[in-house]
């Protein structure tokens, strides 16, 4: 009993067996001893046949604790404890620690139960979804509950809600996160090897003093701000370019789809008949029938074309719709041929009428983006 009494007493007083130690840090015994061997922590009082600690141990192996949780190895952690037992202060270290482990987003953390899940997603229950959503992080399982979950990124969840909401399947969501996660972490890889370069490099060849690690966290208090904005700018800059281009090609090709039909062409003839589909085709690559759209006055200086007995006349040309109206023009004989070897003979008119139009649209979206120079 009187020891029983004693050992409390020592407890209270701030000293502790290394079971007691263990206990209040939340260590193993084994770990206190490996960190003993390795230098991260003072030896303690010896007592008789008793190892005592004191609250010194219990704060040091509480730092180790914090570190070793923020990713630094158990070598890096020994640097800093002897730096701070050497008189250079680990209060900087541990601020520019927590600077960078901090949060990096403005978004608070909601709680959503496994119904609300359901019902945010049409109603829709997919297990496979919802495991994956957990092993990506977006959703994060509370202990002790079967079905509710922490979202860290609500924002991120509403963005899958929307996809789903367009078609987009869960399971192609959380693919295409997986792909946009690993370039993303490569983006971010290469920022920090940029501003360590440049920026950072001074504070990180040696072991920094107190000022100069405060120093450092007050960079990365001003620069972290910088990567999320150069990803929005590039990324803003890289959509509008690509949806552009993207909608030309769509557009372009439904243009040359629906070419032979807004022509008026007639039907298109076998491949046999090469040689009549080839008649209005001059040796030089001159088209002596009639362009399919109505391309205006010549500009000045250009050749009068050959006309031969396939010509439409011009009041037969001037009955036609606006739109439809054919003109002779010159091409390239060379042009002429490798549009006929590519698409065959029956579709050289109706290709070079759609490539055109397909030119004509790109130039007139051009005018329309915002931003794009005036004439």
């Amino acid at each position: 009993m009187n020891q029983e009494r004693r050992a409390t007493a020592g407890r209270d007083s701030g000293e502790y067996r290394i079971e007691d130690l263990a206990h209040r840090s939340g260590a193993t015994v084994r770990t206190i001893r490996a960190y003993q061997d390795r230098g991260l922590l003072p030896k303690p009082e010896r007592r008789g046949r008793a190892n005592v600690y004191r609250d010194t141990h219990l704060a040091r192996l509480r730092q180790i604790s914090g570190l070793l949780d923020r990713g630094y190895t158990l070598a890096s952690i020994k640097e800093l404890l002897e730096a701070w037992d050497a008189g250079r202060g680990l209060g900087g270290v541990l601020g520019l620690v927590a600077e960078v482990d901090g949060p990096w987003s403005d978004e608070t953390a909601e709680r959503i139960t496994r119904a609300e899940l359901d019902g945010r997603f049409g109603g829709e229950q997919d297990e496979a979804a919802v495991d994956d959503a957990v092993e990506l992080g977006v959703l994060v399982r509370v202990p002790g509950t079967e079905d509710a979950f922490l979202v860290p990124s609500p924002r991120e969840l509403g963005v899958a809600v929307e996809l789903h909401k367009a078609g987009v399947p869960l399971l192609a969501i959380s693919g295409h996160l997986r792909e946009l996660r690993t370039q993303v972490e490569y983006i971010a890889g290469r920022f920090l090897d940029f501003t360590t370069e440049h920026v950072f490099h001074q504070y990180f060849d040696h072991p920094p003093s107190d000022e100069a690690a405060a120093e450092a966290a007050s960079l990365v208090r001003r620069l972290r701000p910088l990567a999320q904005q150069t990803v929005d700018a590039e990324l803003a800059r890289a959509m509008r370019a690509l949806a552009t281009r993207y909608l030309r090609h769509q557009l372009g090709a439904a243009v040359a789809a629906a070419a032979p039909e807004a022509a008026g062409s007639p039907a298109a003839p076998a491949r046999g008949a090469v040689a009549d589909a080839e008649a209005p085709w001059g040796a030089e690559g001159l088209w002596s029938g009639e362009a399919p759209w109505d391309a205006g006055p010549a500009p000045a200086g250009t050749p009068a074309p050959r006309r031969t007995s396939a010509d439409t006349p011009a009041d037969a040309r001037a009955a036609r719709p606006t739109g439809t109206a054919r003109e002779p023009v010159r091409l390239p004989a060379g042009t002429v041929r490798a549009v006929r070897e590519l698409v065959g003979a029956e579709h050289t008119e109706a290709f070079i009428a759609a490539a055109a139009e397909r030119e004509l649209l790109a130039r007139t979206m051009d005018g329309l983006l915002p931003g794009a120079d005036g004439p």
